[in-house]
């Protein structure tokens, strides 16, 4: 399971594009870069994005990183700097035994539910935010 998260044209609804391509990748990518501004991201890293203060003040208020769709870039720019702020600051991360057990069932490397993971790819979608400002988020 993952989110699909894209910068649409507020008139088309079509995804929008950068005037280069980018190397932003998640569980899917394109070989070779793309120009959509576009970017899957494991569901592993969901305990990240609802822990208390991320993107709400408690887990029971918080969407998550659904907390952007329907937000445009310009609006999400400062929930997802805060997001990537409070991840940051916190001291936490996965056990010793969750890393083993999620290595021993595959879930390695990108997929692997740590913290530093869960922040890479907020940091892209601050760039394609910043990139294209006009665009509202939209997730599958």
């Amino acid at each position: 399971m993952s989110y699909d998260i894209s910068l649409k044209d507020p008139v088309t609804n079509e995804t929008l594009c950068a005037k280069f391509n980018h190397e932003m990748t998640g569980g899917i990518y394109t070989i070779g870069g793309t120009n959509e501004l576009w970017l899957n991201i494991t569901y592993n890293y969901a305990r990240w994005y609802y822990h208390a203060g991320v993107f709400a003040p408690t887990k029971e208020e918080s969407k998550g990183i659904r907390t952007i769709y329907g937000k445009s870039g310009a609006e999400s720019i400062p929930i997802l700097q805060h997001a990537i702020n409070t991840l940051q600051a916190l001291e936490e991360d996965i056990t010793e035994e969750e890393r083993l057990k999620c290595i021993s069932s595959g879930a390695d490397g990108y997929w692997l539910p740590t913290r530093e993971n869960a922040i890479r790819p907020l940091y892209q979608l601050l760039s394609m935010a910043q990139l294209r400002p006009d665009g509202i988020w939209d997730g599958d």
